[in-house]
């Protein structure tokens, strides 16, 4: 049973930082394609950094050079580092992990096949 619980969201002005956690359990957890997306109300979802299985990092263009992923393999857990925030990243924030696919991308974690419960994000101005 493969299980992602994330945490670390919260409300912040504009310009603020946030850190999010995805503690992983129930798998081999480097050997997925893992990432995370968002989801503001009446949006769809969008991906916003993946992560490959020997750790390279895409980042969707709205959040490069504000956003930073790292993994702990040790601990099995995925942080998303996320600075000078602005109201357009409210969101709902997921964690996302996919075992099967031959192709790590932004549409894969968007699409995959496991992600936790989310945590909000949400920037005031």
């Amino acid at each position: 049973q493969v299980t992602l619980v994330e945490s670390g969201g919260g409300s912040v002005q504009s310009g603020g930082t946030l850190r999010l956690s995805c503690a992983a359990s129930g798998y081999t957890y480097s050997s997925f394609c893992m990432g995370w997306f968002r989801q503001a109300p009446g949006k769809e979802r969008e991906g916003v950094v993946y992560i490959t299985r020997v750790g390279t990092m895409r980042y969707v263009d709205s959040v490069k050079g504000r956003f930073t992923a790292s993994r702990d393999d040790a601990k099995k857990t995925l942080y998303l580092q996320m600075n000078s925030l602005k109201p357009d990243d409210t969101a709902m924030y997921y964690c996302a992990a996919d075992p099967g696919s031959r192709v790590c991308s932004l549409s894969t974690v968007v699409n995959s096949q496991y992600r936790g419960q989310g945590t909000q994000v949400t920037v005031s101005s």
